[in-house]
């Protein structure tokens, strides 16, 4: 697709930064909606309290507690059903919200069914690395982020930010967090693919940027630094 970005932007100096796929098959560089949780909030747990009707195993009194790292798990013997509890695991609590992702990597390759019989599924079950992307607008409906920030992001300033205009429709002005990479789920009910994909150039870039970010050396004959120079000279 066809789209006019500033050119203040690495998009700029790209041809072609997404490309309309309409096949909506998983791969590296697509479009996704998701849920995403919050990683800056405080960890909570819920933990079963007891019961307002003794007999009654499918209703119990919960609390959300705050979840500590150094406290010892203590697993509950409450039965409740369709909430079974095991040793050493908590039921943790997340705000979250669907946002916009973009398919860092689709997982690697299958796994043979030998390795998976009798085995617990958390071992081989498939999931997809993936950004979160951002409204960055001021909006008077989000807080948004500081339109000084967002023109530092817009011209590489930070390896972990990348600016786009998304082709979603939304905010006018998204930030992709490359820090906040993260599995999800693979099941079709967790996840919508869009019809969009970075072209093969875009997500060159975008992988030399989590280079950047995971080394925190930037390639001196790379993409980003030459368009880096170009960005940091404007006014």
């Amino acid at each position: 697709m066809s789209q006019t970005y500033p050119e203040d932007s690495v998009q700029f100096f790209v041809k072609t930064w997404w490309e309309r796929d309409d096949a909506l098959t998983i791969c590296r560089g697509r479009l996704l909606r998701v849920f995403v949780p919050y990683t800056d909030q405080e960890p909570q747990e819920l933990v079963a309290t007891g019961r307002s009707e003794p007999r009654d195993h499918t209703r119990a009194d919960y609390e959300v507690r705050p979840l500590r790292v150094d406290r010892a798990v203590k697993t509950t013997t409450l039965p409740v059903a369709g909430m079974p509890t095991y040793s050493g695991e908590v039921r943790a609590v997340y705000r979250g919200k669907v946002r916009p992702v973009v398919v860092v990597s689709t997982g690697g390759p299958g796994i043979l069914p030998e390795f998976r019989r009798g085995a617990a599924r958390w071992q081989s079950v498939p999931t997809l690395l993936v950004a979160p992307a951002f409204g960055a607008d001021q909006d008077g409906t989000r807080g948004g982020w500081r339109p000084e920030f967002v023109k530092r992001i817009k011209r590489l300033e930070y390896p972990q930010y990348l600016w786009d205009c998304l082709p979603i429709g939304g905010p006018g002005e998204s930030i992709v967090r490359l820090d906040h990479l993260q599995p999800i789920s693979r099941d079709p009910d967790a996840i919508r693919i869009l019809p969009y994909r970075l072209s093969a150039e875009a997500l060159a870039i975008l992988d030399e940027q989590i280079a950047w970010l995971t080394t925190g050396e930037l390639r001196g004959d790379g993409v980003i630094m030459m368009i880096r120079e170009e960005l940091l000279k404007l006014p």
